[in-house]
């Protein structure tokens, strides 16, 4: 069953630069994954915050990307970065709940028996 997360990210200070190099870095890693179905950021008005959209097809995949970003990028973008809120949508496995749960995120179950798509 797949997976996905809204994330918003407070900027710090003089790091929306440096960011978006990261980000760059990111995505073109992200690209390489298996399971990967959406990885977008988004940008507010005023600069200052970064929202992150990121589905995945299996709570496998997703779990496979949190260990490689947190390897590769993770004190990076912990320094760059406050974490706001952070929402996972759908059933995430054990597996994968133990390693969300350390970003203190809210889950969100599907709503009702209905044949969802997309």
């Amino acid at each position: 069953m797949q997976v996905s997360w809204y994330v918003e990210l407070a900027i710090r200070p003089g790091c929306l630069e440096a960011f978006a190099k990261l980000t760059e870095e990111m995505v073109a890693a992200t690209r390489a994954e298996n399971g990967v179905l959406s990885y977008q950021r988004f940008i507010s008005d005023d600069r200052q915050t970064i929202y992150a959209h990121e589905r995945y097809e299996s709570s496998k995949a997703a779990a496979d990307h949190l260990r490689k970003f947190a390897a590769v990028f993770g004190a990076r973008y912990a320094g760059m970065v406050e974490r706001k809120r952070f929402v996972v949508f759908g059933n995430p496995s054990d597996d994968l709940k133990a390693l969300l749960d350390i970003y203190q995120v809210t889950y969100h179950r599907p709503f009702g028996p209905f044949p969802y798509w997309g």
